[in-house]
This record gives C-alpha cells, sequence and structure tokens, in this order.
C-alpha cells in the first residue's frame, strides 16, 4: 500500500508515513523509500506479463528530472491512444540515449510502423541508426502538434516528483520512477488483469464501431497512423 501511494500520488514519504500512522502502522519514511526502490522493479517485471499491447504509431519525447541538483533526462514513449510504451532515465540526451531508450522499448513492444518527434536531431539520428543496423524501415514523422499527446503525458509522471523536490541518487531516481510509471500505466488501464488468450491483450478498439470479428491491430479500423 505504502510503494502504491507514494508511486501514484503526489506524496512525499513523510506523507505516507503520516497516512499510515493514522491507520495504526508504524513504518519510517525511509523504510517507505528502501521499499519503492526495491520493490518497483520487481512489480514493474511482473506487469509487463499482463501488459495490453500498445499500437505500432509511437510519440517520442523527453523530459528534465532533477537527479542531486543537476538535469538528467527521462525518456518516453506512447502510442497514438496515450498508452505508455516504455521509459528511461539517462545522464545525458544525445543520440545515444535516445538509442538505448528505443533499442529498450522495441525489445518489449516489438517495430512500431511510425515513430512521430518533436524535431529533435537525437531523435532522428537515433531512429534512422537502428533501421540501418536491424533493417527496419520505421518512418519519422516531425509533427509538433501530434507529439503533444506525450508531453501532456509527461505531466502525470512530474505531477508526483514535484513533492519529491528532486532525487539525491541516480539508481534512487531510476527505482521510484520505475514505481510512478508503473501506477501511471495501471491508472491507464493497460493491465490485464486475468489474460486468458493472447486477444485479450491487444489493443481495443473504438466502442461506437460495429463488432469487429478480430480487434487485433491488422484489421482493426483504428489502426490507421495518424
Amino acid at each position: 500500500m505504502e510503494v502504491r501511494w507514494y508511486g501514484a500520488y503526489p506524496l512525499s514519504t513523510r506523507h505516507v508515513e503520516e497516512l499510515m500512522e493514522e491507520r495504526g502502522v508504524d513504518v519510517d519514511h525511509s523504510t517507505i523509500n528502501r521499499w519503492t526502490i526495491k520493490d518497483s522493479p520487481l512489480l514493474e517485471e511482473a506487469f509487463h506479463r499482463r501488459k495490453r499491447l500498445v499500437w505500432v504509431s509511437w510519440r517520442m519525447d523527453e523530459t528534465s528530472i532533477k537527479v542531486k541538483g543537476q538535469e538528467r533526462y527521462l525518456y518516453r514513449a506512447v502510442d497514438k491512444m496515450g498508452q505508455t510504451i516504455d521509459f528511461l532515465l539517462t545522464k545525458e540526451r544525445d543520440e545515444q540515449a535516445a538509442k538505448r531508450f528505443l533499442t529498450k522499448a522495441i525489445r518489449r513492444h516489438g517495430v512500431p510502423e511510425k515513430i512521430t518527434i518533436d524535431g529533435s536531431a537525437a531523435h532522428e539520428a537515433a531512429i534512422k541508426s537502428y533501421n540501418e543496423e536491424h533493417g527496419t524501415a520505421i518512418a519519422i514523422r516531425k509533427m509538433k502538434y501530434l507529439n503533444n499527446i506525450v508531453e501532456q503525458d509527461h505531466r502525470g509522471v512530474k505531477r508526483v516528483t514535484r513533492p519529491m523536490l528532486g532525487f539525491k541518487l541516480f539508481d534512487a531516481a531510476q527505482g521510484t520512477l520505475v514505481g510512478i510509471a508503473l501506477m501511471h500505466m495501471i491508472k491507464k488501464k493497460q493491465l490485464v488483469s486475468r489474460p486468458e488468450t493472447r486477444a485479450s491483450l491487444r489493443p481495443k478498439c473504438s466502442s461506437h464501431l460495429p463488432p469487429n470479428p478480430s480487434t487485433d491491430r491488422r484489421n482493426c479500423p483504428f489502426t490507421t497512423s495518424y
């Protein structure tokens, strides 16, 4: 419960400590911090086994996070419906960092058809480098207004990190951000509680459409990228 509260809401560890004390549970704020850093990666690993599949049109961007008073960069990507694809905290903001993030996201979710960026030269170079290295044909689009969806989605993360007033250690920041991102994805209903079939993990088509024999990306009318 403590880890969930800390990752889901704009609370400091001392706020969570007080909330638990009101409920008769004696736990120190530093213990809550340790639990978050230690348990979040384990919870994320279990989550990804039941994560709903994402669409093939991605939006990629990065935002800054303070670690020991210095700017660090949280790379994030969402699909065209706003579902979180992946994230990665890096010390630098360059082509190598962007490519590391892209490789991580593709390893988990497969190769997208296209990626929308905001004009970042590093992002463009990373995608082109990946295409050349792996023989893929990921299309690159530079459309600021289409990338607003990921820029707005950053707010869900920054809203929770703001009361933390920055992080002291890079590894601690990475572990905590895993927990925050995990709670953010659960709020967006990206967790399939009982995936009995592979179809239950697929993205859902809009409910106002007539019944479709399959919600697979290849047949769903909403697979048309934009």
